[in-house]
C-alpha cells in the first residue's frame, strides 16, 4: 500500500510516499529554519504562507524522486493536530484536495503518534507493546504504547516543553535558532556539574514534569552575569543544562517501563537527537536490561515519513477522514479524530 503523507505542524513543510508503513520510497522537506532565526523562533504567519507556497511543488518532487504518478497514491494521510493552526491547515486542506480529486481515503494523523512511529522505520522489529518518551519542541510526553493505534499518557510536562526550554536556553545564550545543535555543539568539553539547576517533583505525579523552572533559572544566571559583568563559563552551563534536562527525563521513563512491566522503550521527537540524553538513555536502558529504540537523526525531528508509517496503520484501523476534517492546535495522543 502507497500512503502520501503531508506534514506542516510547524516550521517544516513535509511531504513523503511510504510503502505499507515501513518503507520509506521518496521523503522531501523544506526547512524554514533560516526564515525564522532572525526572530529567534518561529513565527506562525511566516510559516503558513511558506507552506502554501512549497507544498504542491514537495508533492511533485516526491512523486517524480519515487517515479511515481498520482495516480498510482492508495491513500493520503495528513497531520491534523497538534500543532500551530494555521500551518496545520495549509497542509490539511491541501490533502482534503488531494484525496478527493483523485477519490481515495484520507487518513488524519495526530502528531505525536507520528514521531512514536518514526521508530517502526527505523527498527522494522519493532512492534506494540512499549513504552514512548517523546521530547520535542511543543511536547514531552511518556506514553505506554500498547497498540499501534492505542496510545495512553502516563506522563506529561505540567508546562513547557523540554524543546522549548533547549530553544530558549540557546536563545539567551545566543545561539540563535534552532538552538538545540547548537546548545549540544557547545556543552561539549563543559563541566557538567559547575552549576546546580532546578530539577522538579510533581508530588502525587511521579511521571509528570516541569521544565518552566529550569528555564527562568538558565535566564537568571546569564542576565546577572550580564549584570554583574562576570565572564560566564557558557560550555559548561550548556553541559549542566543539558545533564539536568536528562535527569528529569531518564529516571521517569525507567521507572513507568519497569512498573508498566515493559522491556522495550522507544525514544522520538526532535530532543532525541541531542548527544548527552541519547547517552544517558542508552546507559540506563544497558543497566535495567531495557531494549531500547532511537531514531536515527533524520527522523527525530518534524518529517513526513513518520507520518505516512503511523497513516498506515491508522488505516488498518480503520481510521478515514471526510471533507469536514479540520486541524487542532491542541489535542492528546490518546484522542481519537
Amino acid at each position: 500500500m502507497l500512503i502520501l503523507a503531508i506534514e506542516t505542524s510547524c516550521d517544516e513543510t513535509a511531504v513523503a510516499i511510504m510503502r505499507n508503513g515501513r518503507e520509506i520510497v521518496s521523503n522531501e522537506l523544506f526547512s524554514q529554519a533560516d526564515k525564522h532565526a532572525m526572530y529567534g523562533g518561529v513565527v506562525p504567519e511566516i510559516a503558513s504562507r511558506n507552506h502554501a507556497a512549497v507544498i504542491g511543488h514537495l508533492t511533485e518532487l516526491a512523486l517524480k524522486n519515487a517515479k511515481l504518478s498520482k495516480n498510482d497514491i492508495d491513500a493520503v494521510a495528513v497531520t491534523c493536530a497538534p500543532g500551530l493552526i494555521g500551518a496545520l491547515l495549509v497542509g490539511v486542506n491541501f490533502a482534503k484536495g488531494l484525496a478527493l480529486s483523485l477519490d481515495i481515503p484520507l487518513i488524519p494523523v495526530h502528531h505525536i503518534r507520528g514521531h512514536i512511529a518514526a521508530n517502526y522505520i527505523a527498527y522494522p522489529e519493532l512492534e506494540p507493546p512499549f513504552l514512548s518518551i517523546i521530547v520535542s519542541g511543543g511536547n514531552s510526553l511518556i506514553a505506554d504504547v500498547r497498540g499501534y493505534t492505542d496510545i495512553r499518557i502516563v506522563g506529561r510536562s505540567r508546562d513547557d516543553a523540554a524543546g522549548e526550554c533547549f530553544d530558549k536556553a540557546a536563545r539567551v545564550l545566543g545561539l540563535g535558532y534552532p538552538g538545540g545543535p547548537a546548545l549540544d555543539k557547545l556543552s561539549q568539553g563543559g563541566d557538567d556539574g559547575l552549576f546546580n539547576l532546578p530539577r522538579p517533583v510533581i508530588e502525587g505525579s511521579p511521571y509528570d514534569m516541569s521544565f518552566s523552572g529550569l528555564k527562568t533559572a538558565i535566564v537568571n544566571i546569564v542576565h546577572n552575569a550580564s549584570q554583574k559583568g562576570e565572564e560566564l563559563d557558557t560550555s559548561s552551563l550548556a553541559a549542566s543544562f543539558a545533564r539536568t534536562v536528562s535527569d528529569i527525563l531518564v529516571p521517569r521513563v525507567m521507572a513507568a517501563a519497569k512498573e508498566l512491566g515493559h522491556t522495550k522503550i522507544a525514544i522520538a521527537g526532535g530532543v532525541a537527537a541531542n548527544s548527552r540524553i541519547r547517552a544517558d538513555f542508552l546507559k540506563a536502558a544497558e543497566d535495567e536490561n531495557q531494549t531500547l529504540f532511537i531514531p536515527p537523526l533524520s527522523l527525530c525531528g518534524d518529517n513526513a515519513a513518520m507520518i505516512g508509517a503511523q497513516g498506515y496503520y491508522e488505516f488498518m484501523a480503520g481510521v478515514r477522514a471526510d471533507m469536514t476534517l479540520d486541524a487542532r492546535a491542541t489535542m492528546d495522543v490518546d484522542m481519537v479524530f
